[in-house]
């Protein structure tokens, strides 16, 4: 039941480790490393996999590279009690030994729980860390804050949270139902007409959270359109479609995704190609959404020509295209990026509702689909069975906060906010601790967050490198690389065992932090309790064992664990080849109701509609984005996942660092607009508006929609206190997204609805410093 890729499908000499050669396990794939005198040289992809990511390029470089923390640091103003302290995020630092940076954490976290309680205690940690079973790095801060008392946390995520939120009142749990996404080789076989909201970007799909071992979406498209499914790309960036679909662009202006759903709805209404029928076995609420369709709810009919003024699109093609649609088999897909802007729930439901009105969600190829191209295995595979993992424990704390809300609770500690048809208040986080992520990548108004990480009285984190996030520290922790521990890979929604090797030694005084918690447990009386006697290989064994005792319940014999760590990567079958979303619901929904008040789907939702909620109603509706009624600047500003890293990690990395202009990350700019500013490529060019600043590298492109600009996330933010709005040099567009929710029903981040001024940058550019360390003291200074 399960194969290992033992001479990689005859292609050449076998992988398995040799001295100089070994597996490895990544979020964007399996690695096989090359090691030279104790140091990681070079990643390449596995040879089985058929489209590997670059991404393993950066690992030896960064891993290697200057900013890499190599001792306990303390901040000096706050290691010295300043009263007179330098801001958190400037301040040089003092190099200590690891038992005195161990005491300073006990002695806080006694101090803290004992003072405030552990609901101060706030443990961000979010983010992707290394792709390991084991050595994950929420789960080991987790569990050890866990044996002290607990503490306060976020819940969601960047990615899809308004997704998270809202698709559970209208059809179902969004992570259920993303994992049961209609297969591509369906649609291959069964659809016409795949209609992209948002695009399906292929530099995505090198990412799964846990790992990929197989990157299968790009062979699957070209399937798709080998089949001869046509494909409509209805992004600002044309690239966001894979040239081979030969997709037809169509962008509309940002935000207005829903105004155009809302205008091929009324087509299909108006001259009757909506399925009735459909609407009224597997639907509530439709009628209360066409008197707002209509405009017999707010006296303005949703017609193609109202659409038609929002969206920059002519009446006559989304006439064209809503008859297109209901005349073929079509998927609604919805990329996650689409809700990640002002109002973002709305798309989702509009999108649902669409589908809804053609009367194919059920059928093969048809229907729609939040998150394909979020990752590489949306629609292309899942696990088979759920893998062993480090227990957290039990949280004795039940106070969180919306992930994207850090800043609101850290400069308003105990106010009130409304979530999920509920009032809550914000924890008084006094220690702050983050390890396996950078909130300076993916939180929005980096001056703002700037601001409330002055607030708390400790933040601690562990890191690899010198971030953002590591240089507004009281106290950083180097920890090992994934590279640089044993462990074994196995993604969320991916259908291989991978083992990872520890191919080099921690450098400097790096600590794996299982051993790191471990004796801070000791000081703080848990460690039985955090260890329960197991040392880091004893823990492998047993979460190994708890993998093996699953697969065969599913029929599957796996190796013990001598045998698959120094094997190959173990592919398991594929639990769901030829699923198709919705469909047992279709087939009867008496039998198969869907977990919703109604069973239903819900255009509209009492439930919803009885928050009475000022930016969010009972059916989908459209609102204008913030900073268009606000005035900013005259270009819209957009930014998603690069091709060249994932997020933030790595930045420092030979791969990312290539594609950056003259060090600094690129913007794409339309040929028009740079033309109209004299901005040519190469150009080092200022991005403003009222939240921020930043520079970054030209480069000019007709697949950019004009009045549109592009700048990629993850550059790491580089701010200069000396210049206005403290000027991020690097090109970090975080530097001037807002830091509103999308709406006071799911509070999910909205950084696609920025807009920003932009011109030439004249002058010498100042120097990155962000790949290179802060200013360090040792302790032993006798300054």
């Amino acid at each position: 039941m399960c194969s290992l890729y033992r001479n990689i499908c005859n292609r050449g000499e076998p992988v398995l480790a040799t001295k100089t050669s070994r597996l490895t396990a990544n979020h964007w794939g399996v690695g096989i490393a090359r090691v030279e005198a104790g140091r990681i040289v070079s990643v390449d992809g596995h040879p089985a996999d058929p489209d590997p990511s670059p991404i393993n390029g950066n690992i030896p470089g960064s891993l290697n590279g200057a900013a890499r923390i190599l001792r306990p640091a303390i901040r000096k103003s706050w290691l010295d009690k300043s009263r007179d302290p330098v801001p958190r995020g400037r301040d040089a630092f003092v190099e200590v030994s690891w038992d005195r940076a161990l005491d300073f954490i006990a002695g806080e976290i006694n101090r803290v729980r004992t003072d405030h309680g552990n609901e101060s205690i706030f443990a961000g940690s979010y983010g992707w860390s290394s792709a390991g079973r084991f050595h994950h790095a929420q789960s080991q801060l987790k569990r050890f804050l866990n044996t002290v008392g607990g503490f306060s946390y976020s819940e969601g995520n960047y990615s899809y949270n308004a997704a998270l939120v809202m698709m559970p009142y209208i059809v179902g749990p969004f992570r259920k139902h993303v994992a049961e996404a209609t297969r591509w080789s369906v649609i291959a076989k069964h659809s016409d007409l795949v209609v992209m909201f948002g695009g399906m970007a292929m530099r995505n799909t090198q990412v799964s959270d846990g790992g990929v071992a197989i990157h299968r979406m790009s062979n699957n498209l070209r399937s798709c359109a080998k089949a001869g499914v046509e494909f409509v790309n209805i992004s600002p960036l044309r690239t966001d479609a894979a040239a081979f679909l030969n997709a037809d662009w169509k962008p509309v202006h940002p935000g207005t995704d829903t105004a155009l759903m809302l205008g091929l709805a009324y087509v299909l209404m108006s001259e009757g190609l909506h399925d009735l029928a459909f609407l009224a076995r597997y639907c509530v609420g439709y009628d209360q959404f066409e008197a707002y369709l209509t405009g017999a709810s707010d006296g303005v009919p949703k017609s193609a020509e109202w659409a038609a003024e929002h969206t920059g699109w002519s009446t006559q093609d989304i006439t064209d295209l809503a008859r297109k649609m209901a005349s073929n088999r079509c998927m609604i897909s919805v990329a996650a990026g689409v809700q990640r802007a002002d109002y973002g729930e709305q798309a989702l439901w509009m999108a649902v509702t669409l589908a809804a009105m053609l009367g194919q969600i059920g059928l093969p190829g048809g229907g729609y689909t939040v998150g394909y191209g979020v990752n590489a295995n949306v629609g292309n595979m899942e696990r088979l069975f759920r893998w062993g993992t480090l227990p957290q424990g039990t949280n004795p704390v039940t106070n969180f906060i919306p992930v994207a809300m850090i800043s609101e609770m850290l400069l308003n500690p105990g106010g009130a906010y409304t979530y999920n048809g509920a009032e809550r208040r914000f924890p008084d986080a006094r220690l702050v601790w983050w390890a396996g992520g950078n909130p300076f990548h993916h939180h929005q108004d980096l001056l703002r967050l700037h601001k409330a990480i002055q607030t708390p009285e400790t933040v601690i984190v562990n890191d690899l490198n010198w971030t953002a996030m590591a240089r507004h520290a009281d106290i950083v922790l180097p920890v090992a690389a994934a590279q640089e521990r044993d462990d074994f890979g196995a993604g969320k929604s991916d259908n291989a065992l991978i083992p990872m090797h520890k191919l080099a030694a921690p450098p400097g005084e790096a600590r794996v932090e299982y051993e790191m918690y471990k004796d801070l447990a000791s000081r703080l009386g848990t460690e039985e309790q955090f260890t329960e006697g197991r040392t880091p290989d004893a823990w492998l064994r047993h979460i190994w064992e708890e993998t093996r005792a699953a697969g065969a319940q599913h029929g599957v014999s796996l190796p013990d664990w001598d045998t698959f760590h120094v094997g190959d990567v173990i592919k398991l079958p594929d639990p769901s080849p030829n699923q198709v979303f919705l469909a047992e619901f279709r087939a009867d929904p008496a039998s198969n109701p869907l977990p919703t008040p109604s069973g239903l789907i819900e255009v509209f939702s009492d439930t919803l509609a009885g928050f009475d909620l000022p930016d969010c109603k009972g059916h989908a509706c459209f609102f204008p984005q913030r900073d268009f009624k606000a005035g900013e600047g005259d270009l819209f500003l957009l930014s998603g996942q690069p091709k060249t890293r994932l997020h933030s990690q790595l930045d420092n990395g030979a791969f990312s660092l290539s594609h950056k202009v003259r060090g600094r990350e690129p913007v794409l700019i339309h040929t028009n607009d740079a033309a109209r500013r004299r901005i040519s490529d190469g150009d080092i060019v200022e991005l403003s508006n009222s939240r921020g600043r930043c520079l970054a590298g030209a480069r000019i492109t007709d697949e950019v929609f004009e009045g549109c600009v592009f700048l990629w996330t993850g550059a790491w933010w580089d701010p200069d206190f000396s210049a206005p709005q403290a000027r991020d040099r690097h090109g970090n567009p975080n530097a001037l997204t807002h830091d509103q929710r999308t709406s006071s029903l799911s509070q999910s981040p909205a950084s696609h609805s920025a807009r920003v001024s932009l011109h030439r940058f004249d002058g010498e550019p100042p120097d990155i410093t962000v790949h290179q360390p802060p200013v360090l003291y040792s302790d032993t200074d006798p300054d």
